[in-house]
């Protein structure tokens, strides 16, 4: 057979691919070129879809961002802003946190002085049955008189009631 046709008289005429390689040497040639080839195009689609995924993270680092959402920027400047709008969170949330403890100890405070105002009532209900005495003005056990505002710190006289402690007095005086 003639060998452009396809045919060969010798045998050393190989078909890979619908390609037609004429001996051994050249097989291998060809394979292992086609698997350099094959490899190469699978690296590099590993690589496009890498490239891929860190592109579409910067742009949701940027959209996450409230200075930087629909804007263009570069990859720089929306690391820089991130830093900055993390950095200001931080801050923000201890602020947040301070006063939530502020509030809890205000919370606490308030507890106590409920205890000792119901304290105060029962015993005031106590002495009640012996006197009638003014509503708000309470005899505590070593007969002081107690108004039933001041929390039941002893006093010999009536006093107004005193106005809650502010958060920030409350915060100065815990520095």
């Amino acid at each position: 057979m003639d060998k452009r046709h396809g045919g060969s008289e010798t045998g050393d005429e190989y078909k890979k691919r619908g390609v037609h390689v004429w001996n051994k040497r050249a097989l291998l040639v060809f394979c292992i070129r086609r698997h350099g080839a094959d490899k190469r195009a699978h690296h590099n689609a590993l690589e496009r879809k890498r490239r891929d995924h860190i592109k579409d993270s910067f742009h949701s680092l940027r959209d996450s961002v409230p200075s930087l959402q629909g804007e263009k920027a570069s990859r720089a400047q929306i690391l820089d802003k991130a830093t900055e709008y993390i950095q200001y969170m931080r801050r923000k949330n201890h602020t947040h946190q301070q006063d939530i403890d502020d509030l809890k100890r205000q919370n606490a405070l308030l507890e106590q002085q409920v205890r000792a105002l119901e304290k105060a009532r029962s015993t005031s209900q106590l002495q009640s049955n012996y006197s009638s005495s003014d509503s708000s003005l309470y005899t505590n056990p070593k007969g002081s008189t107690i108004s039933a505002f001041d929390g039941g710190s002893d006093s010999s006289s009536e006093s107004e009631p005193e106005e809650p402690q502010s958060r920030k007095k409350l915060r100065m005086e815990a520095s």
